[in-house]
């Protein structure tokens, strides 16, 4: 199986027909492909990330004049398969004679593991040893085909957690959060892979010719051994980010091996059962950066950048700074294609919203998939002073939410209990946090759209946005408050011990500092000296 010649991707065209077709096929005038068809989540997450990948090799525009072009005609499908068609002997699944995509095909005489354990969620050998694999149960799948086996090795490699003594993480680290830039309307497959490929003035010039550079399994293998290396950047071509390779793995294909797929279900088909690994494969360190995630960087300029990681709780409109404005080198800074649109393609594309940041990644505890988290935050058209502005009102908005997120729960948790220092934050602390930002971010959007219409030149943001936010923090925080403590495992139902929680929460409400700054620019100080006159503070 060849994964450019063949065709192997799961899509749906624009009349609801499901398909497959080969990579090239993305651009098909007849009945046009408009989305991927995964049959899981992080399965779809790699085949964007596959394309895009293929697309940013060889198919890279050279400026933004020529990404507007193809943004507005795609090229033709027969141009696209002459450039995909070059990189074809980097992409074959099982080549007996040569190189196998994203595999060490010189592994040998190493015990077989079913091709499940390729799966990220899989339940790890003293997990099966130990008999505690209760929620995602041993054997689910023993058999996958050839396509699903591809994707599960391709999503593995993109996302690989520790996996214990040399067996290396991802190019971006274990567990890393990828942010596509989606249209916000529906649209063809082409322009939401499109919206991601960057100009080759913004990244790297394209290659004609697979090698060893950009796809690591294409000559020796960097490994990672005692007497091995470590894979910097300046050892690689850039590319490399797109096709990084951590795991040393080798899939036993059989063609005599028929059967049905436990994962897509396909039937009579070749079907994959074990393969082969090794540890100590490349080790990425120094200062990699992917275009499609966001990364913390260090302000002593000390370490390397660290990728933004998928995290307990999931995503929500508290991280829409740091993944969509920041921009900072001695902070937070969002993903390089999410920056270029902003600054660049919003303006060119046209309309106010024409977008959405599509944000996704496991939440990973070191070898243990917790979650997976996919959600969406919007995109608008700002200019560079517009940018500035909504950083730092947006930044006023949620640095109070914040605020009023912990200080709920530290109230609930002195309602609850007698001595509530002594206890960490249970689970049902982290519940309430994540109810908290659930039922406020419909209204965080409302208030951030027509900030992000003000001309570049005001500097204020009107009061009146200040002050309903200030009100919706306060009554969401005493409707929760009311909420869990009469429904939560109290103690003791310590009437006098409620009240007097409710009352601190109050005080904070108007006191902790970012509530008292927003209280300020909302012009509200008389509000609040009445409501602190009606709780008897003095």
């Amino acid at each position: 199986m060849n994964l450019i010649h063949d065709a192997w991707l799961p899509v749906i065209r624009s009349s609801g027909k499901k398909d497959k077709i080969a990579p090239w096929q993305i651009i098909e005038e007849e009945d046009p492909v408009i989305e991927l068809n995964a049959p899981r989540p992080d399965f779809q997450g790699a085949f964007y990330q596959f394309l895009i990948g293929l697309l940013q090799t060889c198919f890279a525009p050279a400026d933004h004049e020529e990404w507007l072009n193809y943004w507005e005609t795609p090229p033709d499908e027969k141009v696209i398969q002459e450039y995909f068609q070059l990189m074809a002997p980097a992409f074959e699944l099982h080549n007996k004679s040569g190189p196998s995509f994203m595999q060490d095909s010189g592994l040998s005489n190493l015990e077989p593991k079913g091709i499940s354990d390729l799966l990220i969620e899989a339940p790890g050998e003293k997990t099966i040893r130990d008999n505690l694999d209760h929620f995602i149960k041993r054997d689910r799948i023993t058999h996958l085909c050839q396509p699903c086996a591809a994707t599960a090795l391709f999503t593995l490699q993109l996302n690989a957690p520790t996996g214990g003594v040399g067996h290396r993480v991802g190019l971006r680290g274990g567990g890393p959060l990828t942010t596509l830039v989606m249209p916000a309307d529906e649209e063809v497959l082409w322009r939401k892979l499109w919206l991601n490929v960057l100009d080759v003035e913004n990244f790297v010039d394209v290659i004609y010719q697979p090698s060893a550079d950009v796809f690591p399994w294409m000559g020796q293998i960097r490994v990672s051994d005692k007497g091995g290396v470590d894979t910097r950047p300046e050892d690689t071509h850039p590319l490399q980010v797109y096709w990084g390779m951590p795991r040393r793995i080798k899939i036993l294909s059989s063609e005599d091996l028929h059967g049905t797929c436990d994962l897509c279900g396909d039937q009579k088909v070749i079907t994959i059962k074990e393969y082969l690994t090794q540890n100590y494969g490349v080790n990425y360190v120094g200062e990699w950066v992917h275009p499609l995630t966001p990364y913390r960087y260090d302000p002593k300029k000390e370490k390397p950048p660290i990728s933004i990681k998928g995290q307990k709780g999931g995503l929500g409109y508290r991280h829409w700074i740091s993944l969509v404005l920041s921009h900072s080198k001695d902070a937070d800074h969002a993903a390089k294609v999410a920056l270029v649109y902003m600054s660049e393609r919003a303006h060119d594309i046209g309309s106010q919203r024409i977008a959405r940041l599509w944000c996704f990644g496991y939440d990973m505890d070191k070898m243990k998939a917790r979650c997976w988290y996919d959600h969406t935050l919007p995109l608008f058209r700002l200019d560079d002073s517009q940018r500035e502005n909504v950083l730092s009102w947006a930044s006023d908005l949620i640095n109070a939410a914040w605020e009023v997120s912990n200080n709920l729960r530290q109230q609930v948790k002195a309602a609850w209990f007698r001595r509530p220092n002594d206890l960490k934050d249970k689970d049902e602390m982290n519940t309430l946090a994540l109810e908290f930002w659930q039922r406020s971010e419909s209204d965080f959007y409302q208030l951030l759209s027509p900030l992000t219409k003000l001309p570049g030149d005001q500097r204020l943001a009107p009061p009146e946005i200040y002050a309903a936010w200030v009100k919706r923090l306060q009554t969401l925080a005493y409707d929760l408050f009311d909420e869990w403590v009469l429904e939560g495992p109290a103690e003791d139902m310590d009437m006098q011990r409620i009240i007097a929680s409710r009352r601190e929460l109050g005080r904070k409400l108007s006191s902790s500092k970012s509530m008292k700054d927003l209280i300020l620019k909302a012009n509200m100080r008389e509000e609040v000296k009445n409501a602190e006159t009606a709780l008897s503070i003095p």
